[in-house]
């Protein structure tokens, strides 16, 4: 993939429709190359379905732009060529296997089979600084099913990193984590994004006003606010349609 001077995300119009039921009616999203953008809103608003359609999971209209690059009406792992990433609520990795190993079948996946096959005499880079970026140079050999919570999901942004990614899309990343892992997660945020563009779907407002950079709430599948978190907050209708609820119960469902 060729860097861009902006790799940022453009969206435009962007609209998803089930079977009559329109989940995403004409988002539109730029996001920054170094941001870290939250997306928010109440259940049903479309917040997981617009990173579903730029991955290529679910079929949608308008332009999805990644750099130069339109994404929308591609194939899933066309995409993830194009440096985009995500992540999910459970988090997706061979428990079965060590951190090590993990992240070595991941950095593979961008290289031929001929080169697979070959064994190598030492740890490739991206997998020795993916390790230290994600915090888990001293588990190398851990298996990656008895990690605890928070680290499982470092692992598996890990294994986006050794893709190189540089897009990276993670849905609810500090769902089920202690304080602690969710601060930590935030930092591992801030040090991805200093040349990625990173959207994070969350529902933990403490999480957010802690590590957002900027926030786009959604609701009723359309962009009903952007700005800082300050000038989201200060907004009525933001406090109207969610963070009345979210205040509420600390979470936002």
């Amino acid at each position: 993939m060729t860097d861009q001077p902006y790799a940022g995300l453009e969206i435009r119009n962007l609209r998803v429709e089930f079977d009559g039921f329109v989940a995403v009616d004409g988002v539109d999203l730029d996001v920054g190359r170094g941001d870290v953008r939250f997306l928010i809103g109440p259940n049903g608003a479309g917040k997981t379905t617009v990173i579903d359609a730029i991955t290529g999971l679910v079929k949608s209209t308008g332009s999805v732009l990644f750099g130069e690059q339109e994404l929308n009406g591609l194939e899933v792992h066309e995409i993830a060529r194009k440096g985009v990433g995500r992540t999910f609520q459970t988090a997706a990795v061979f428990e079965e296997l060590t951190v090590l190993q993990n992240l070595d079948i991941a950095s593979g996946a961008r290289r031929g089979v001929i080169t697979m096959l070959r064994r190598r005499s030492a740890v490739p880079e991206s997998v020795v600084e993916a390790l230290e970026t994600i915090g888990l140079a001293d588990l190398v050999d851990r298996q990656a099913g008895i990690l605890a919570h928070g680290q499982k999901q470092w692992l598996e942004i890990g294994m986006l990193l050794v893709q190189n990614a540089k897009l990276l899309l993670l849905d609810e990343p500090v769902a089920g984590m202690s304080h602690d892992e969710r601060d930590a997660t935030g930092a591992l945020l801030g040090v991805i994004a200093q040349d990625r563009t990173v959207v994070v779907v969350e529902h933990d407002m403490d999480f957010l006003r802690k590590f957002a950079n900027s926030v786009s709430v959604l609701s009723g599948g359309r962009v009903l606010s952007e700005g800082t978190v300050a000038e989201v907050q200060a907004d009525p209708r933001v406090q109207e349609v969610y963070l009345g609820t979210a205040a509420s119960d600390g979470s936002g469902h």
